[in-house]
This record gives C-alpha cells, structure tokens and sequence, in this order.
C-alpha cells in the first residue's frame, strides 16, 4: 500500500505542478514563476495549511561561516517531539492527496499495474531449482524450490506470512553450494536491522538454534566447503557504540551450525574505520572463502582462503591498491573483475598457488569506450555485459578470455544472463522502458532465445516511443539521457515532463520498464531518464567525475539534459517536473536551488540535504569517499 500511495503522490504532484488537464488545481501564485520561488529570504512562504514546525536560533561557525540550523531538532527521530511532528506532517499530505480528483482513479490503475503475477529467473544448487514467484494479491516475492527441473513445486520461503502487518521481510539470501540449506536475513518491524535464520531446505525445518542477531551488514555469506560452518558480517546491537561509527566496528564471524551463536569466534576483526564494510563470500563449488574490506564506492582489499588445503591461512589477494578488485572462482580457476588502470573494467586470470598481483594475467583487457559491466561463469564460458551508450550488450569467451560470439538481444534494453557454470542451459533476463521483464531460455554454446516467462502488464506499448538524446553540459561532456513519449506528441514544448535523475556510487540507470510511471504516459506525459556524471554509465572515470570536488558536474549535467529537452521541444521549463531520491536527492534539491527558473515541480525522496553534518546519521560516515569530508 506505501508503494502505490507514492507512485499517486508522483503521478498527482507533477500532473498537478505540469499543468495536465486530469485533476488539475490551480497553479501557484502568478509571478513565482517556480515552486520554490517563494522560499527565498525577502519572499513570505504562503500558508498553506502545513502543520507548524518550530524553528530553534541555532548557529554554528563552519570554516569561517555563520551558519544557521533552526531544525536540527529533528534529527532525533526518537524524540516524542519529532514523532508527533512526523505524525502531523504525514496525515496532512495524506488528507491531501486523499482529496484530490484523481487519487480513486490513480489507485485503481496502480492496483492493475504492480498487483500482477511475476516470476525469476530460475538458478539450480546441486540438484535442487530456485526461483522467485509472486502472486497477483501478494505484496512480497516467494522463494521456491524442486528437486530437478521436473521436481514438485515447493515453498521455501514466504514473507507474506511472517507478519499479519506485513512488517516482517526477507532481505538477503544464501542456498549452500549443494543445495541443502539457505541462510537468509530477516528484517523485522520495517527496519534494516537484521538477523540470520537457517532453513533445511529437505525437510523445511528451521534451525532455530542458529538463529544469528547482528547480522545488519550480512549482505554476503561465505559457506564452509562441508556446508557445515558459515562465515558472516556481525555489527554491534543499537545503541551499543556510536550510530555513525557501526560499520567500523562490523567483524567476519565463523558459526558452525549447531552451536551457541553467541560464542561465535572472530575470523576477521574489526577495522576501525568507520567508512568501510566488510563482508565474505564464497566460490560456488565451495573450495575458496573471500573476505573484502569495503572503502566507500571506489576501492576494495580482497583476502582468500584455499579450503581444499587443510590447514591453509587466509593471504591477500590484493590489499591496498586503491581500486575496485571483484574476485570469482569455479573449478580451481580464480578471475578478478577490476578497474586498476582500466575505468572500464578488465578481466585477469589469478592462478591459486601464484596469488600475487605481478603474477596474473589479464585475459580480457579493458574496453576502450564501453564500460564492463559484469562477468561470470555459465556453461563453461565467461559470460561478459558492456555498457554501449547504456544499453546492454553481451559477449560469449572461453575460459582464456578469446572472443566466440556476441549475444541476440530481443531489442534494445537492459539484459543479463544466469546459469550454472555446469550448465550449458542459461536464462536471459530482458526488459526496456516499455517491455516489462521477459526471461528467455538460451544456450551458451549455440545462442538462440526460447520464451519462459514474462510479466503480463495492462499496458500497450504501441503509442510510445524511445529516443536516446544527447546533451552537452557546462564543460563540454557529452551527457546521454533516455525520452520516453507518445508518438504523436507535438514537439512544441506543450508537453509535460518528468526528469529523472541519480548521479551518484557508480549506479547504472539502465533502460528498464517502469510501471509507476504508466499513468503518467497515459496522460501524454513524457518520462526522461538522465545518465549522469556520477554513475557507472562509462566506467570508473564517469563515477569519479561526479564525486566530491566535482559533485557540480553532476548537477551541471543535469541542468544540460533539461535545457536540451527544451531546445528540443519536448516540454518547457514551466512543464518540467524533476524527480530524484537519496543521492538523486540532493540532485533534484541542488538543482532546484540553482535553477528555479528551469523546473516547476520537484518531487525530492529522502535526500542527503545537509552535506555538513551527513556522516553523523546512519552509516553516513562510508559516504564520505563519496562526497568528501564534511
């Protein structure tokens, strides 16, 4: 239900802000000229009705600055006080959207569009199969499995039936190499704080003694060779060290099932630092553990331990290089993905008993335009995705990094293969801004694509059109971003848009299809997705050139993408909303800040907007390599 009252507040605020004719109110006060318009120092803020919030005379000095902070109040959520203000604050905006013309028919068409039956992709552990369904009325994904491709359906896992409040929920999961068992996070109370449960997947008993708490920054889970032991990331409870200083003080634990999780020893202790994540992982047919030191979104150090020589120890594989080391493993061969000299990725080829760096050999050198994306083991191959210009495109090599084919795609979209490195059987997995996913069967060796599944969405794709444009920002960079319109739109500027934008961690914003934003093409709005500064949209070069120092080309980008859609005609700026969250929030907040002449409407989601005091809230300190400093 929170996710279809968000998709109406979007759809409403821009339609409300564009100017659509479905429901529209009145447009703000003549000669604002843009939402924000009145917020500035000499301009009153009309009353619209919003509940009070009292503004404290806080003033801090920073680098020589009087800085005023009149809410800083409100960064203690505990707080009774800032409880109730939320409380007011959220029935307020829901008395509102409740009120608008729109709302009943925007809820019976998000019921049609997200409520619908889907299904995974399927990935096989020893002989079982796994897979992911969920039902037309059920808001979370069910875990299933069978014994061999023909087996009966099972249940595995399903969250639905965890809580009758649906605040109970699956976060990360891990089946054992053969097959046997799946540890996985529980979420409870809509909160990310976590704790690991086990499963014996034959029997579908729970082991309740193994029940782990702590196990927040367990994202990744490394599995004994015998399946007997995991190891896994364990972090102080709430309120036992400093809120901004947990991740530094995460640790490896090893638990042998069975046993007092309690008593847990430590594998890998903490680090200290308070802007890194640790984690451990395993190769699939068990015989190597890896442990990776996280620094922020640009580097990592990576050890590994050969489990099929007993009493071996765990040595680096690469440690203090400053750059971005991705280690795989099947067979007794060991790959590493990384950007080291390379923005754009290469593949090396690590031999087990020769681990050190001078010693691998690169088997597929970097990309000189296209970012690699990712690489794995299917059917005996390296399967390995580019970015070209965003959309996906994929190549089939040997084992030795020597070209043999490049990949069918069914269009232009994002894509992605899975499968067993067994198995010459792989799925495809495909989707574009108005193809709802379709996954594929498909053979390594030979090709050919053969459809399994695909989401069945009310929606006609006919009407509408992709475009990709290309902008030209404030220092010349090139900049992509994706149109998506009804054919017959007139290029005039009477169209309303919505700009989206991220920017940020090296995130790709790939061509995929948005069902959220439906009802807004269906009333001749148009959606444009900027690929921005930032992201990991051409590599490592394109992340870092929107990072810290120059977090301003991020925004310069965006500006660029607007004022292209103008020129353009694709909309003007008095019918250009713009949408962005988390870092894509402090994007659209930036950006509405230093232009309140180019947008109408901002729809900002959970931003960072206070860049002095980020790293004192949540894990914000392993976003410093990020955004710099405070």
């Amino acid at each position: 239900m929170t996710t279809r009252l968000l998709c109406i507040a979007i759809v409403v605020a821009s339609s409300v802000s564009c100017g659509m004719p479905q429901g529209a109110s009145s447009p703000p006060p003549a000669g604002t000229g843009s939402p924000i318009a009145s917020s500035s120092a000499t301009a009153p803020i009309p009353d619209r009705g919003y509940p009070p919030t009292r503004a404290d005379a806080l003033v801090e000095t920073l680098h020589g600055a009087k800085v005023e902070d009149p809410y800083r109040w409100l960064e203690d959520v505990k707080s009774p006080e800032v409880r109730s203000w939320m409380d007011a604050q959220d029935g307020f905006a829901r008395k509102k959207i409740d009120s608008l013309p729109l709302t009943k028919e925007l809820e019976k068409r998000f019921d049609e569009l997200l409520y619908i039956e889907q299904k995974g992709s399927p990935w096989r552990r020893g002989k079982r199969w796994f897979w992911f369904e969920r039902g037309a009325r059920q808001e979370k994904d069910v875990l299933y499995w069978k014994e061999g491709k023909k087996g009966e359906r099972r249940v595995l896992l399903d969250p639905n039936t965890w809580s009758k409040d649906g605040t109970v929920s699956l976060g990360s999961f891990f089946v054992s190499p053969s097959g046997k068992l799946v540890a996985y996070q529980v979420n409870a109370n809509s909160a990310d704080e976590a704790r690991l449960e086990f499963v014996d997947i034959g029997s579908g008993k729970k082991l309740d003694s193994d029940t782990i708490e702590g196990a927040k920054y367990t994202w990744d889970l490394g599995w004994s060779k015998d399946e007997s032991s995991v190891y896994y990331t364990w972090v102080p409870e709430p309120g036992a060290v400093p809120t901004a200083d947990r991740p530094g003080y995460a640790e490896i634990r090893s638990h042998k099932l069975g046993t007092d999780p309690k008593k847990d020893p430590t594998v890998h202790a903490k680090t200290g630092d308070p802007t890194t994540f640790t984690y451990a992982t395993s190769s699939l047919d068990g015989r190597f553990l890896f442990y990776v030191v996280r620094h922020g979104w640009v580097s990592r150090d990576v050890w590994f331990l050969d489990q099929d020589k007993p009493g071996s120890k765990w040595q680096p594989l690469v440690v203090g290089k400053k750059a971005n080391y991705f280690p795989f493993a099947y067979g007794g061969r060991m790959y590493v993905r990384t950007d080291e000299g390379a923005p754009n990725y290469r593949v090396f080829y690590v031999d087990p008993a020769k681990p050190a760096r001078e010693a691998w050999t690169e088997i597929i050198p970097e990309h000189p335009k296209q970012a690699m994306d990712g690489v794995r083991l299917i059917g005996g191959r390296l399967v390995v995705s580019y970015l070209d210009d965003v959309k996906t495109r994929i190549e089939i090599r040997t084992t030795g990094g020597k070209l043999e084919r490049e990949v069918a795609l069914p269009g232009i979209g994002a894509a992605s293969l899975s499968g067993h490195p067994d198995d010459d059987d792989a799925y495809m997995s495909f989707t574009s801004f108005t193809v709802p996913n379709e996954i594929y069967e498909t053979s390594i060796k030979k090709g050919g694509l053969t459809l399994y599944t695909k989401v069945e969405v009310p929606f006609d794709k006919g009407p509408y059109v992709v475009e990709q444009i290309f902008a030209t920002s404030k220092d010349g960079t090139r900049v992509p971003a994706f149109v998506v319109r009804r054919k017959d739109a007139p290029k005039d500027g009477s169209s309303p848009a919505l700009l989206y934008g991220y920017g940020g961690y090296g995130v790709t914003v790939g061509p995929t299809f948005w069902g959220s934003v439906v009802p807004w093409w269906e009333r001749g709005g148009t959606l444009v997705v900027a690929n921005l500064r930032g992201g990991g949209e051409y590599g490592e070069a394109w992340h870092k050139a929107g990072m810290r120092l120059k977090k301003q080309n991020v925004i310069d980008d965006f500006h660029a993408v607007a004022e292209a859609l103008i020129a353009g005609g694709y909309t003007k700026s008095d019918r250009l909303a713009i949408r962005g969250a988390s870092n894509g929030g402090l994007l659209v907040s930036a950006a509405m800040t230093q232009r309140p002449d180019l947008y109408r409407a901002v729809l900002c989601g959970v931003p960072l907007t206070d860049m002095v005091r980020y790293h004192l809230v949540g894990a914000g300190k392993t976003w410093i390599e990020e955004f710099g400093t405070p």
